[in-house]
């Protein structure tokens, strides 16, 4: 999926909400260490910058070269490309070699990966026995837009890639070979609430950042039809306000199963 999200790198890294900051001091109170973690599809560095107020280090890995042509500056995140060619044992290399990996997290990305090949490799390089992986998505939870979001969904539908299976499935089946360390395991994903305050306009904006309403541009259609965002204005009220916009994130945490 890195080319569609190539041509709309900026406006992501504009308009894709940011993630609560609780959740990384969670995750950094699982590891002992704080040396060195990996952002894994980091897009353009929403999740990595926060990561990096608990490491000394992060590596922000991503397919795309666009996307990290807008990765968010910080002194402590160094971006690396990683094309599809990329093989594990480059990719280990390029991580720092087996063992090296405190925290390994990929933030609404892991249902583009191969996971196969991303679960080798995450198995190589997370220390042992401390090292914490996590995974998570979010969907959008609108109460009093019920209506219009039902319009967006059912446009955006037949534009879906096969990737965003797992994302709707909201990480419920998604593989994670991982031991549970309390915060969900395969099947059963922890539930984590995101508030975000945003105009109407803006919110518009974020949902455009979406792969199944770019996959649509790039054929011509326009998924926002007049209708859609007529209702939208309606259920929302006053055009020009801002309105607190309620997320619900599924996110899975683990560690290296013991021998």
């Amino acid at each position: 999926m890195a080319g569609v999200y190539d041509k709309n790198a900026e406006k992501y890294a504009q308009k894709r909400p940011r993630y609560p900051k609780e959740w990384f001091s969670m995750l950094a109170s699982l590891t002992p260490e704080h040396k060195v973690a990996w952002d894994a599809g980091t897009g353009t560095g929403q999740a990595a910058i926060s990561v990096a107020e608990h490491y000394d280090q992060v590596i922000a890995t991503d397919v795309s070269a666009a996307q990290l042509e807008h990765g968010a500056k910080h002194p402590k995140v160094h971006y690396l490309h990683t094309p599809t060619s990329t093989t594990e044992d480059e990719f280990v290399a390029m991580l720092g070699g087996d063992n090296s990996i405190d925290l390994i997290i990929s933030a609404t990305a892991v249902h583009w990966f191969d996971l196969p090949f991303f679960y080798s490799v995450a198995n190589r390089v997370l220390k042992k026995p401390h090292g914490i992986i996590a995974v998570w998505t979010y969907i959008y939870d609108m109460r009093g837009l019920e209506k219009s979001m039902k319009m967006v969904h059912d446009a955006m539908l037949p534009y879906s890639n096969p990737g965003n299976y797992h994302a709707f499935e909201r990480y419920k089946k998604l593989p994670f070979p991982f031991e549970s360390v309390g915060y969900g395991s395969e099947g059963s994903p922890i539930e984590l609430d995101m508030e975000i305050e945003m105009s109407l306009d803006e919110f518009v904006e974020s949902l455009k950042t979406g792969s199944a309403y770019l996959m649509a541009k790039e054929q011509g259609v326009e998924l926002f039809s007049d209708e859609i965002l007529e209702e939208m204005k309606r259920e929302w009220g006053d055009n020009t306000g801002r309105r607190k916009l309620y997320y619900i994130a599924y996110m899975l945490v683990g560690k290296l199963k013991s021998d």
